[in-house]
């Protein structure tokens, strides 16, 4: 077991604080935590950076903190795209022969729903539009086609839902074998795989970040629960893991910290900021959870 998130200590030297979101910042509803606007706010006000650090694109990672995405950092795409207050300063794209032939596989697969992720903007198959009340919760602009034969787009991930959610087994028995020596392939959660470029993940785009901020990893803090939180646990100085996540996952943190349902990433957060001392930002009386 993880020591408790109140035995990291030198915490003043902290610039960025990286979080996932399903699971992570997240319940499991998918409502945002009251007092996140205000935690971000007494962040900056200590000079430390919030980051939402996310498989989901930078459109519904903006809408997802619409006070203050003009103010934070965004690794979205599991990395494959980096934003600093809007502005983009890091994407990597997809071959586009290579993004073909994994959609060919997902679409000849039974139980798989592939989405090709084009930055803002996602393409989905006309078959699977029954998917959408789920796809549509990570990809706001979705564009129906008949088929991918003719797309010609940029693209920097490759997300697969199934609604078996039987993303590992798929990935073992049918993804892996095919494309983890050209790609790089992630779980996110049980119903969802990622592919990217090999050498990209959550991990390269907080370097990214941190090169472009002029800061070490030993000062970022960084909260996850699954699989695709890895790479971004193992590199920073302050690696928190959820309560809630897997035993697994104890191995790629330093610390354990509440879980999600009780708004654990926030918790952790004020014992940054008191260590600092300074206090958190009173929540707001009418603010609810979202």
């Amino acid at each position: 077991m993880l020591p408790s998130y109140l035995s990291d200590t030198n915490l003043d030297s902290i610039k960025l604080v990286a979080t996932d979101m399903d699971l992570t910042l997240l319940a499991d509803d998918k409502s945002m935590p009251a007092g996140v606007d205000e935690r971000i706010d007494t962040l900056a006000k200590n000079g430390v950076l919030f980051c939402a650090a996310s498989g989901r694109p930078a459109l519904a990672l903006r809408e997802s903190f619409p006070a203050h995405h003009q103010d934070m950092a965004l690794v979205a795409d599991n990395g494959a795209s980096v934003y600093l207050r809007d502005e983009l300063v890091y994407r990597d794209l997809i071959d586009r022969d290579l993004y073909h032939e994994v959609l060919a596989l997902a679409t000849a697969t039974e139980g798989s729903v592939p989405v090709l992720c084009a930055f803002d903007d996602a393409y989905v198959l006309e078959r699977d539009r029954c998917h959408e009340d789920v796809v549509s919760i990570y990809y706001r602009s979705i564009t129906y086609v008949e088929s991918f034969e003719e797309l010609d787009v940029d693209s920097n991930k490759i997300s697969i839902y199934f609604p078996g959610w039987d993303s590992k087994q798929k990935n073992d028995e049918v993804y892996s074998p095919a494309f983890a020596s050209r790609l790089y392939l992630t779980c996110a959660g049980n119903e969802w795989l990622d592919f990217m470029n090999i050498g990209v993940d959550k991990g390269s785009g907080i370097r990214h970040l941190a090169q472009h901020l002029g800061i070490d990893l030993s000062d970022i803090a960084a909260f996850g629960d699954t699989y695709n939180d890895i790479p971004m646990l193992d590199i920073v100085g302050h690696s928190y893991v959820m309560a809630n996540a897997a035993e697994h996952m104890h191995d790629h943190g330093k610390f354990l910290a509440p879980s999600n349902n009780e708004a654990g990433v926030l918790t952790v957060i004020d014992h940054i900021v008191d260590a600092m001392g300074a206090q958190p930002e009173p929540v707001a009386a009418n603010q609810a959870k979202r």
